[in-house]
């Protein structure tokens, strides 16, 4: 657009453009985050990929792309990183040149400094949407349908405890977001994050945040630290944003003391690979044999929730599958397929129910959460 009319455009009023945009720049660089500021605010990106100082990559509207924005150097790169992060209390140095961390609006930042960044500084930014999502707002994307949205709903309300599982980006926070709206507002709910994101309007909600190590490396409280913590808080539900090392045990051994209805997330690409995950992150916390790990998963775990990213950027779930004890045969953890997208490399599949019911069918009925009807249509 610019090109067509540039040569029509008087030279004062060009460089009146000029002097306003080099002001702008500088603004958001001094009080914001420079070249981001923009981006930050396009409502149809929904994450912000910064390689180096020279390349900065979107993903606008499922479609990742070049944005054409850069930083003015590697200085100005740093000096963005270290107002991010010293805003929710954090440090990054070549002591420590990775970080978590969270902006204001609850967006997610990852960042990484020299010497472990090669390249130079890079940032890894994934937005919160304006505007929190609901269950009805992931079926009308498409991402499930009503009736497994419906059949969820149900769970949570009949307190069985749900794992939802999926790659890096595929909504797992989103969907948890969602189902913890289910939680009956007169429970109390303790919710354990590495970094804040998760959006609970509920009336009685204590969050927690893990915490780095001061500079003399101690205070720190980890992931584990916090969910042992929770238990002695009194919770009706424990929310944990993600287990990925060794409070993946304490989280097990939580659902297995009369803690019902908690909800977490983990990185795997199956319901299967759920339990092979698992027993990798509890034998991070202890040396239990694997048929004792295998049970404990059995027992805690109602309901596995599968996460995909589609060919066509559309995250779905493609999988819903009951945890139904230890195989007889192999003395593995059971799992029954009740939602399912059969062919993944189809971006339109949808979720259709395989015909098994859950084992908890009849609870679901008798309390009049769910119908045999509402389950199958």
């Amino acid at each position: 657009m610019w090109e067509q009319i540039e040569d029509d455009v008087h030279d004062d009023f060009k460089a009146y453009l000029a002097n306003r945009y080099l002001k702008k720049e500088i603004k958001d660089i001094v009080f914001g985050y420079g070249p981001l500021e923009d981006l930050l605010r396009l409502p149809t990106i929904s994450e912000i990929m910064v390689v180096d100082s020279d390349h900065i990559y979107v993903e606008n509207s499922g479609v990742l792309e070049d944005s054409g924005r850069r930083f003015i150097s590697d200085e100005v790169t740093l000096a963005i990183i270290e107002r991010i992060v010293s805003r929710v209390g954090r440090r990054i140095d070549k002591s420590q040149p990775l970080v978590d961390a969270r902006l204001a609006d609850g967006s997610r930042v990852n960042a990484v400094i020299p010497p472990i960044a090669v390249s130079g500084p890079c940032i890894t930014i994934r937005k919160f949407p304006a505007r929190k999502l609901l269950i009805d707002d992931l079926v009308g994307f498409g991402a499930l349908t009503r009736t497994a949205a419906e059949f969820l709903r149900a769970a949570v309300l009949s307190k069985k405890n749900i794992l939802i599982s999926g790659g890096t980006g595929t909504g797992k926070t989103t969907l948890l977001n969602c189902l913890s709206d289910f939680i009956p507002d007169k429970e109390r709910i303790v919710t354990v994050e590495d970094t804040a994101e998760l959006q609970l309007k509920k009336q009685h909600v204590v969050s927690m945040e893990s915490k780095q190590a001061n500079i003399e490396g101690a205070g720190e409280y980890a992931i584990r630290d916090l969910v042992r913590n929770a238990l002695r808080m009194r919770p009706d539900r424990i929310v944990v944003g993600e287990c990925r090392g060794a409070e993946a045990l304490d989280m097990l051994q939580a659902m297995n003391t009369g803690h019902d209805g908690s909800l977490t997330t983990i990185h795997a690409n199956s319901a299967d690979d759920v339990v092979l995950r698992l027993e990798v992150l509890v034998q991070m916390a202890a040396e239990l044999p694997i048929d004792s790990i295998h049970r404990q998963v059995a027992s805690a775990i109602d309901l596995i929730v599968q996460l995909h990213r589609m060919r066509n950027g559309r995250r779905a779930v493609t999988q819903i599958s009951e945890v139904v004890g230890i195989d007889r045969m192999t003395q593995r953890v059971k799992t029954r397929d009740l939602y399912l997208i059969e062919n993944e490399e189809d971006p339109n599949a949808e979720l259709t129910a395989t015909g098994h019911l859950p084992t908890f069918m009849d609870d679901l009925i008798e309390r009049k959460l769910l119908d045999l009807e509402s389950f199958y249509q």
